[in-house]
């Protein structure tokens, strides 16, 4: 009956319109009041959400994502990639997807990446003859993967969520898994545009040289080595790598390209403070929720579905995929880990499920829900800055959402796609 009242405090809470983190608060607040665990473990559960080493990298790769998109380096990459593949139908799509991929090895923040590669390839596109809804679209999904390839502000969540799962472990993990995602995406994006004749435009532009693209793009291609290099190198920590990322993002901007001044770096450092404020908040409050409900044991029925072979291992993720996949249609990624993640660990631990593996998972399949409307965070920054409804881009994004699921299959078919990589470094 607790269970029964804190899930129905949740729901109403939230159809009622109350912000996530105050609604998992409350429901965790009812159920603590009714098995009298006592008042003082909403302020000393509040403060133990936050109070965690690896989320200190999660505002500072926040900032990270903020100074590169103001610093212009989104601009250099594409006209790297455009010298690289020259142009030609379907060939814009494939280079803002290249882009987005290569912007989340610098800042593993999927809205960032579609304000930044958005505000560069949209009116390219636009001059090209890709319609601004399609244009959206590819730019939408195409920044969702962001989340899979490190750094990646998902991937730290989750690891203080789960025992096991180290940041590092995770953040290799996503290596593969984010390549096949963009991967996956290349193909509808090129195939729509050649069928549908768009893009008839973009041969009449000129091909930017190969040699002045690399060397004004350098400075941006050398932001992955150095954060993953060095934490590979074990110069320094993933919380350390996030300081040293946000620091050269800096130095890039007002040293190098000069497109940063000190009322952009200001504003740059409120923005990521408003972003990161709110993430941490969000996670404090929903720490509550969490403790209430492992206390409380109100999962427990989930573990014994495994335990008592109702449903075996396939059919339990399937299930899990069908559920999240929904969930990611209404919701945001933060808030899916928050609401699921405690729901689901002793699934997890009852099937048996490698924790880095199902985080990759889980991440993925959030990662869809980023372009998938009716809330789509990643679809909605790029729909706007596009200037069309998100109605609009629903033709377009059934076909990505097909192509990245086909890459999930692929991932729960074969799990060393996500696992051979951490287990040859070491973590």
């Amino acid at each position: 009956m607790i269970g029964f009242a804190i899930f129905a405090a949740f729901i109403v809470l939230m159809l009622a319109g109350v912000p996530i983190g105050v609604a998992l608060t409350l429901a965790g607040s009812v159920g603590i009041g009714l098995a009298d665990l006592g008042w003082l473990s909403i302020p000393n559960n509040f403060y133990a959400g936050i109070a965690k080493y690896p989320l200190l990298a999660l505002p500072m790769f926040v900032l990270v994502g903020a100074v590169f998109e103001r610093s212009g380096v989104a601009k250099r990459l594409v006209d790297f990639a455009v010298a690289l593949v020259g142009r030609g139908p379907g060939m814009l799509p494939l280079v803002a997807i290249g882009v987005a991929m290569f912007m989340g090895g610098i800042s593993g923040s999927g809205p960032a990446t579609a304000a930044a590669v958005g505000g560069v390839m949209l009116g390219a596109m636009a001059r090209a003859g890709y319609p601004r809804d399609y244009s959206a679209t590819v730019i939408g999904s195409a920044a969702a993967v962001d989340i899979l390839i490190p750094p990646s502000v998902a991937f730290i969540v989750y690891s203080v969520m789960v025992p096991g799962a180290s940041v590092p472990a995770l953040f290799a993990a996503g290596v593969v898994p984010g390549i096949l995602a963009g991967l996956s995406l290349m193909v509808p994006a090129v195939w729509l545009a050649r069928r549908h004749g768009f893009g008839a435009n973009e041969a009449a532009e000129p091909r930017p040289p190969f040699w002045r693209a690399l060397r004004e793009a350098s400075w941006g291609l050398f932001a992955p080595v150095l954060i993953l290099g060095g934490m590979r190198m074990g110069w320094f920590t993933p919380t350390e790598a996030a300081v040293v990322a946000a620091v050269y993002g800096v130095f890039v901007g007002m040293v190098v390209y000069r497109t940063i001044g000190l009322r952009e770096l200001f504003d740059t450092l409120v923005e990521a403070a408003e972003t990161s404020g709110i993430i941490m908040i969000v996670v404090a409050l929903a720490s509550i929720f969490a403790y209430t409900v492992s206390t409380l044991g109100i999962v427990d029925p989930i573990a014994r579905i495994a335990q008592d072979g109702i449903l075996n291992s396939w059919a339990a993720l399937a299930v899990v995929v069908v559920v999240l996949l929904l969930v990611g249609m209404v919701l945001d990624g933060i808030s899916i880990f928050l609401i699921f993640v405690p729901l689901l660990v002793p699934l997890m631990r009852a099937y048996d499920w490698d924790p880095v593996w199902f985080g990759v998972l889980l991440t993925y399949m959030v990662a869809i829900g980023q372009f998938t409307p009716p809330m789509a965070v990643n679809l909605m920054v790029a729909a706007r800055m596009a200037g069309v409804a998100i109605e609009q881009t629903a033709r377009w994004a059934v076909w990505f959402v097909f192509a990245m699921m086909t890459a999930l299959i692929a991932l729960i078919a074969v799990p060393d796609l996500v696992l051979w990589l951490p287990n040859a470094l070491g973590y």
